[in-house]
């Protein structure tokens, strides 16, 4: 004799229950499903802050491509933006104060750079 299964058909308050959990559990997930953990660190938490170069540039005198370079920046150099501006072609460019080490300690360099 074959054994019978004893299923009993699903009650409105299972569905109930069940459709509940399916739509309230995704709002407590991030966005895309990823792990908070996952994603990259950003340079720059709050406002006073200062970013970090991630490489090597060259910091100009005036907010233009051809501008003289004043000084060139390594990369890992930590940065404070002293202000911003748009270029008429809508390029921002940041204006900058950096610490360069020198052999009298350090001093601090001001320059434009591409934003």
């Amino acid at each position: 004799m074959a054994a019978r299964s004893l299923q009993r058909p699903p009650t409105p308050w299972s569905w109930a229950v069940l459709l509940g959990i399916a739509l309230l559990a995704p709002a407590g997930l991030p966005v895309g499903g990823c792990e908070p953990g996952s994603l990259q660190p950003r340079r720059r938490r709050h406002r006073g802050e200062p970013l970090v170069m991630p490489s090597a540039a060259p910091l100009r005198s005036a907010p233009a491509s051809r501008a003289p370079a004043v000084a060139c920046v390594a990369g890992g150099t930590p940065l404070r933006v002293l202000r911003h501006w748009w270029d008429p072609r809508g390029r921002c460019w940041l204006h900058v104060e950096a610490v360069v080490a020198s052999a009298a300690g350090g001093r601090a360099r001001r320059g434009w750079l591409p934003g």
